[in-house]
């Protein structure tokens, strides 16, 4: 009879559905776990006649799985302090790869393996930009991640460095004043340099740069010279860089020290001034730094990775790549919290954080799964009660069968 079928379809439907509703909840703490519906769609009918104004009369023979949709909604962004988790706020996937396979996720539960290789809980290579010497290019190619665990940081002579100082337009002819900038040697050895000013006459001061006595053994050149300032107390001579002053020899074997003194601001404006407030140093940079050991990394909302190092200096090594389709509900979910593109999906339109449609990225922190146990077992209930009443259906089609076949004998 055709009337088991028609219930047996129902049966075979509903089965499906709560098994995608059994594996949203299975999922409900999996990272970045999107939920799926079951969708049903009734079969074709049969045509068993017409009525008096000629109407159709029409059985139908069941119902079918018609899709499984999956909900991209966006699910809540959880902070987890660990430094190798991410999680795309708006829209894309992140890019994996192994083996030559290309992946799609939104897991970004990442890890680094002993080579230092961004990858997946599954061995899959995180894929992205990489940089060179701290410069991500517009052409790099997709290439997977790796950070310089283990690395040291050589140190860093100095090379410029800058002072904000005001020189008191009230002092005596003979007035000093000195202050102080912390360089290093091409060692990474510190050094005090003092810088000395001494006023000679109105609007006019003479400097001197020095170490103290022991950091260097031979005859410093370009250290001393002469400042002078207009009426309105801005310095006037010597103007831009005082270039190469040097110090040779230094016992540590470190190469001679040697940097520019830059006299102007980013603007072009003298970092140096004269007026009547009393003589002041407020501020100072200089250019170099220490050796460093590799101690983590950062990654802003575009993707970029930052290497941090102990000597406070950073390092871009890479840019996370995004990926987006023109159709999500045409991916295949491959398990491990995987996507495959196919005809219907779209090839991956691969680029970067918060470019195009694509969302960026939250740093220590992962997407939880959208899913919502209330609705699920909501969803659950009625699966159930629709799993229930097909079941009922066939065992009264059992029973009229009995009845059916009692009558021949």
């Amino acid at each position: 009879m055709g009337s088991f079928s028609t219930a047996l379809s129902g049966l075979s439907a509903d089965s499906v559905a709560l098994n995608t509703i059994g594996n949203n909840l299975a999922n409900l703490n999996t990272t970045a776990f999107k939920k799926q519906t079951t969708n049903f769609e009734d079969l074709f009918y049969q045509q068993i006649g017409q009525n008096g104004a000629n109407d159709a009369l029409q059985v139908g023979v069941g119902t079918k799985v018609a899709s499984t949709a999956t909900s991209y909604l966006q699910g809540s962004i959880n902070p987890t302090g660990n430094s190798t988790d991410m999680a795309i706020s708006g829209d894309g996937f992140f890019v994996v790869q192994q083996n030559g396979v290309q992946s799609l996720t939104r897991a970004g539960d990442f890890q680094l393996d002993s080579s230092g290789n961004l990858i997946t809980t599954e061995g899959e290579n995180v894929m992205g930009y990489r940089a060179v010497n701290g410069v991500i290019s517009g052409s790099s190619s997709l290439s997977s991640l790796t950070l310089p665990t283990g690395s040291t940081e050589a140190a860093k002579a100095t090379q410029n460095f800058s002072l904000t100082a005001n020189l008191n337009a009230g002092a005596a002819v003979g007035t000093p004043f000195a202050t102080s900038v912390q360089v290093y040697d091409s060692l990474g050895q510190t050094h005090q340099a003092t810088i000395s000013f001494t006023k000679t006459a109105a609007n006019t001061w003479d400097y001197n740069v020095t170490l103290p006595p022991g950091d260097f053994t031979g005859a410093a050149t370009n250290n001393t010279g002469t400042m002078t300032f207009d009426s309105t107390g801005k310095l006037v001579s010597p103007t831009g860089t005082l270039a190469a002053i040097t110090f040779p020899g230094l016992p540590n074997g470190a190469s001679d020290l040697s940097f520019n003194w830059n006299l102007d601001d980013a603007a072009g404006n003298p970092t140096i001034s004269q007026t009547t407030a009393a003589s002041a140093g407020s501020a100072s940079n200089q250019d170099g730094f220490t050796s460093g050991v590799y101690n983590g990394f950062t990654v802003d909302s575009s993707g970029v990775i930052t290497a941090n190092y102990s000597n406070e200096q950073k390092l871009v090594v890479g840019q996370v790549a995004i990926a987006t389709v023109a159709n999500n509900q045409g991916l295949i979910v491959t398990g491990n919290n995987n996507y495959m593109t196919t005809a219907s999906s779209g090839q991956a339109n691969i680029g970067v954080a918060g470019t195009g449609s694509r969302g960026g990225i939250t740093g220590d922190a992962l997407e939880l799964s959208n899913v919502d146990i209330s609705s699920e077992f909501a969803n659950l209930i009625v699966a159930q009660r629709a799993f229930e009443a097909n079941s009922k259906t066939v065992t009264t089609f059992d029973t009229v069968t009995q009845d059916t076949l009692a009558m021949i004998r």
